[in-house]
């Protein structure tokens, strides 16, 4: 089955730049590039002239501007492109449903920009059953060969699986080093048990408690991909500041998304929050149970 990377665009500075990102990727994975943007024709309730015809124009020109950047960067990719007649969270997390990958543009510190105007770019990346990528105008380019594929580890090696896969499938594509964080900090005096502080005693302490639970979960995706070198970082601190501070050189930052339904609505979670507007490098959000 041919493996589909999908590429949301709107014709701004950021979502050619994700075209771009996602076109390298496909070129590494050897997968087809999928090019979406999202048009309905929407009548407004207020008095001026609207042409239906001349708004279907351009978003075809949308599309084909990011299709012509994208095979002269990228001549040996597969492209197909469409225009989808739907509105931008609903065509993009059907296209989700399809795909290996989605990527995104995002202007950072702040809102999303075009494509995910307002509460857009949370929705799609709090639903998506897909990795997300969010991808800013500066890093379209190709990413330095030294610089690492950072992975947040949390939790047991089962609840990280869909997390490293990810990860390290990408750095393996890319040439990259995993660098797999593991922030922790002093529980309060409450959340202490004779249970949890047993296990702490056994590893010798808090800390090489964490250094076990990371290498543990690291252990299986070694084996699978024992050319992708890996640096273990155990730091105690905040997760969103440790994360943010390792990735501040890295080519990608890869969080995971619990898949839940919250009653207050879809969350995408603090720590993936502060790395999708501070992160100096792209942000892939990994859905996982």
């Amino acid at each position: 089955m041919i493996r589909v990377i999908t590429v949301g665009v709107d014709g701004s500075p950021e979502s050619l730049a994700a075209a771009d990102w996602a076109a390298r990727e496909a070129t590494l994975r050897q997968a087809l590039l999928h090019i979406v943007h999202a048009w309905l024709w929407q009548p407004l309730d207020v008095p001026i002239v609207q042409d239906r015809d001349a708004q279907a124009q351009s978003a075809d020109f949308v599309l084909r501007e990011a299709e012509t950047r994208v095979a002269g960067q990228y001549p040996d990719v597969l492209v197909t492109s469409e225009v989808v007649p739907d509105t931008p969270v609903s065509a993009l997390l059907d296209e989700a449903e399809r795909s290996r990958m989605l990527v995104l543009g995002s202007r950072g510190h702040g809102a999303f920009t075009g494509f995910l105007l307002g509460s857009y770019g949370q929705q799609v990346i709090a639903n998506a059953k897909c990795p997300v990528v969010s991808v800013r105008t500066h890093e379209g380019q190709a990413p330095k060969p030294d610089r690492e594929v950072v992975v947040g580890q949390q939790g047991g090696a089962e609840d990280s699986d869909a997390v490293l896969e990810f990860a390290f499938e990408t750095a393996a594509a890319q040439g990259a080093a995993v660098r797999a964080v593991r922030a922790w900090s002093l529980p309060p005096i409450f959340a202490y048990s004779p249970g949890s502080m047993h296990l702490a005693d056994e590893a010798g302490g808090l800390e090489p408690f964490e250094r076990k639970a990371l290498e543990q979960a690291l252990a299986p995706w070694r084996e699978k991909f024992p050319a992708v070198p890996v640096i273990e970082h155990v730091e105690i601190g905040s997760a969103g500041q440790v994360l943010l501070s390792a990735a501040s050189q890295a080519q990608l930052l890869v969080l995971g998304r619990q898949i839940r339904r919250s009653p207050i609505g879809t969350r995408i979670g603090s720590v993936a929050h502060a790395a999708l507007h501070h992160a100096a490098c792209p942000v892939a959000i990994v859905p996982h149970i």
